[in-house]
């Protein structure tokens, strides 16, 4: 429970005072112990803050004492209320994080630095676009979990906002507005999602009274009487509950609720009602140990009030899409009241706040993160077990090392917040924001200090980007080594640069291969290139030629698409465009049509029937290969690649061994072994990615190989897979050079 502080003398001329009090009226849970360091805490909140005021004319001293206050009311330990004591005493004094965790205990200083880098965001003022708000809230939300290591941290956020939200009354009406609306968007969230059910409901009804002013007046008035008068309302429903289950026999834990006059308001937004016909302005929850007990706990409410008609669901029957159970029933009250119960099973409670069902999670989380969500259901167990009373004393460091966080939050110099991969560098962040700006990056600022481009970010940083109108990107930049690029996003960008300054080059060197790979396979007609093109995705005969010379996409495939559309009256050319004329060689593959009722063949040779072949193992060829056969002693023939290495060490032995031999029409349902050779960038997910390729292609995987060289840090993988044809194969090659940090992809020889 958090209540309003009056521990504090009326008096605000005497700050030391004003700790004397405060440190006499401290809960009996603060032992000595903790009590000698507050007080050393407070004597140098004294020192470093003297008689500073804020906007609110409250001292410095007296708004840090009122955070410590509500801390404490929330039975935080005295580490958390010296953080709150001693925040801004870093930029006052001459103390750093080293120092005032020496003089305090372990991870003071750490804590009140987390909560001066989140200050300095206060300082800024971000102009988002409205489309990208929501975005841009829940990245500041995350961004604040994200500073803070230690959630007691945000603890602290949430206590300062709390008071300084219950002082601004005095301020001109701009200057509330932005807090509250800040408060609406931010922190309140931050209560709801770590449970802290209070401070989130103050929060919202302090940042509605100060938004819509006229609305709050009027709900205010309509509910007649005034918190401290409802809670006790609740109080004695509770209580007669407890004595109506007793007598039953049923075993159960009540709590209760006033509706606070935030959440009335929205739902008389949502729903397009009067609050006449709002009937849970007053709740209680009944926990129970089964299902049967929750329809046993129904009919005793109903038996001991009246209930009111169409106000009734039963969400364990037909639980909600969010799979939400409970039941939900509105009766007439004591005095006339209209009160709202809800009855759930344990394991049903648990679901609804931690769980997917979660109203945090169900309502604002705009994308899945199951880390995140992971994180935030750690942090509200331990704010339960702190509530309780049974903090085991080390949950909070399982926490902080089984669930650091995924990704860093930064801020633009507009104080815009980005996501990015934890680990990521100023190159990373000038990518994030425009490929231009990546592109043109000479260097860094961040925090106002220059630093390397390689340099990790952490969060809360203000990063900007220092370009130069002709400044280019370095190769440098794709190191693995080197550390410039952590993201994916930014090394494609790059990559992409470098591929569109050899433009021409490609498109060359793409030509070349396509023209030898259709001299190759004899393809004599005449067609344009520009319709393969576009079904390639490509916008023009060119940008296929260039894919063609950087190795994105196979000649091999391009020339069979183009023999596939060749039509029979054009024999003689290829036309790749219409201006440029290629002329090739007549060097056709011979089809060879299968033989009726004998088996299919997959090779054959002049004038020879039946014979008994079979693939090498070395090079292990697929339809679509070039090949020869070799005579082997009781084994028929074998079948190589002609670059095969073993066959070169075969011909110099035995060359009279050798038979030409061509490819047979292919089966449909054939399939051949083939191995890859993948050498890659060690990373995270690297096998991953490369299974997901194979997967997708629906190729039947054989063996899998990989080894990683830690002097370079690159990993070779050796995949045996079954393909048809060499089209299949291409295809795949091409894909998995797409891959980020793949070098090459080859087959042995």
């Amino acid at each position: 429970m958090v209540t309003p502080v009056y521990n504090l003398p009326e008096d605000p001329a005497d700050d030391a005072a004003a700790i004397e009090h405060w440190l006499a009226a401290l809960p009996e849970q603060y032992v000595a112990g903790d009590r000698a360091r507050l007080r050393e805490a407070c004597a140098l909140l004294l020192g470093c803050r003297g008689r500073q005021t804020l906007e609110t004319g409250e001292t410095q001293v007296r708004y840090r004492l009122a955070t410590a206050d509500i801390l404490a009311g929330m039975r935080q330990d005295a580490d958390t209320l010296i953080a709150a004591l001693l925040n801004g005493c870093l930029e006052a004094g001459d103390m750093t994080e080293e120092g005032l965790s020496q003089r305090f205990g372990p991870g003071i200083g750490r804590m009140v630095g987390d909560l001066r880098r989140i200050g300095q965001l206060a300082n800024v003022e971000a102009v988002i676009a409205a489309k990208e708000q929501d975005r841009h809230e829940e990245n500041l939300r995350r961004l604040l979990l994200g500073i803070a290591e230690d959630v007691r941290v945000v603890l602290v956020v949430l206590a300062e906002r709390l008071h300084l939200m219950r002082s601004i009354k005095d301020l001109d009406e701009a200057r509330r507005r932005k807090l509250a609306t800040d408060t609406r968007r931010v922190h309140a969230p931050l209560a709801n999602r770590l449970g802290i059910w209070q401070v989130k409901w103050e929060l919202e009804d302090l940042a509605l009274r100060y938004l819509e002013p006229e609305a709050y007046r009027r709900i205010a008035q309509l509910l007649g009487d005034k918190r401290v008068e409802r809670e006790a309302y609740i109080a004695h429903v509770i209580a007669l509950l407890k004595s109506k289950f007793a007598e039953a026999g049923v075993r159960a834990d009540i709590t209760g609720r006033p509706k606070h006059i935030h959440s009335i308001w929205r739902k008389m937004q949502r729903k397009g009602v009067d609050m006449e016909q709002i009937f849970d302005l007053r709740a209680v929850r009944i926990l129970v140990d089964s299902i049967a007990d929750c329809y046993a706990a129904l009919g005793l409410v109903h038996g001991l009030w009246r209930h009111i008609p169409k106000e009734f669901d039963d969400y364990i029957a037909t639980p909600k899409g969010n799979m939400y159970q409970s039941l939900h029933t509105a009766v007439v009250g004591p005095g006339d009241k209209s009160l709202e119960v809800q009855i759930r099973t344990w394991d049903m409670h648990r679901h609804a706040e931690l769980g997917v069902a979660a109203h945090w999670a169900y309502k604002e989380s705009k994308g899945a993160d199951a880390a995140f969500q992971n994180r935030l259901v750690w942090m509200r167990q331990w704010m339960e077990l702190l509530n309780e009373g049974e903090d085991d004393g080390d949950f909070l460091e399982r926490f902080k090392s089984e669930f650091e966080p995924a990704h860093v939050y930064v801020l633009t110099p507009q104080s815009k917040v980005l996501a990015l991969p934890r680990g990521a560098t100023p190159l990373d962040f000038a990518y994030a924001i425009h490929s231009e700006i990546g592109n043109r990056c000479r260097g860094a600022k961040v925090d106002g200090r220059i630093v390397p481009l390689n340099q990790t970010l952490r969060s809360g940083q203000t990063v900007e980007i220092i370009t130069q109108k002709n400044a280019t990107p370095s190769r440098d930049w794709l190191s693995i080594h080197q550390g410039y690029l952590k993201t994916a996003r930014a090394r494609n960008r790059v990559r992409l640069w470098f591929k569109q300054q050899d433009y021409d080059r490609y498109v060359t060197e793409g030509r070349a291969l396509l023209e030898k790979e259709l001299a190759r396979l004899g393809v004599e007609a005449r067609l344009q290139l520009d319709p393969i093109a576009h079904k390639c995705n490509f916008h023009k005969g060119d940008d296929l030629l260039a894919a063609i010379g950087r190795g994105d996409v196979p000649a091999g495939q391009v020339a069979r698409q183009l023999g596939d559309l060749a039509g029979p009256a054009e024999k003689d050319r290829v036309e790749l465009e219409p201006e440029d004329l290629v002329t090739q060689r007549r060097d056709r593959r011979r089809k060879v049509p299968h033989r009726p009722g004998r088996g299919r063949q997959e090779v054959v040779a002049e004038g020879i029937d039946d014979l008994m072949t079979h693939m090498g193992h070395c090079c292990k060829p697929v339809p679509g290969d070039a090949i020869v056969g070799y005579i082997t002693r009781g084994r028929g023939l074998t079948i190589h690649r002609r670059d095969c290495d073993n066959l070169r060490q075969l011909i110099a032995a035995e060359p009279a061994r050798l038979m030409e031999v061509a490819w047979a029409e292919a089966s449909p349902e054939a399939a051949y072994p083939v191995d890859l050779i993948i050498v890659a960038a060690d990373r995270k997910g690297l096998l991953r990615d490369i299974s997901a390729v194979f997967s997708e292609a629906d190729l039947t995987l054989l063996g899998v190989n990989s080894s990683t060289d830690r002097t370079s840090d690159r990993a070779t993988m050796r995949f045996t897979a079954e393909v048809r044809d060499m089209d299949q194969l291409e295809t795949l090659q091409s894909r998995l050079r797409q891959i980020p940090d793949v070098i090459s992809v080859k087959r042995p020889r």
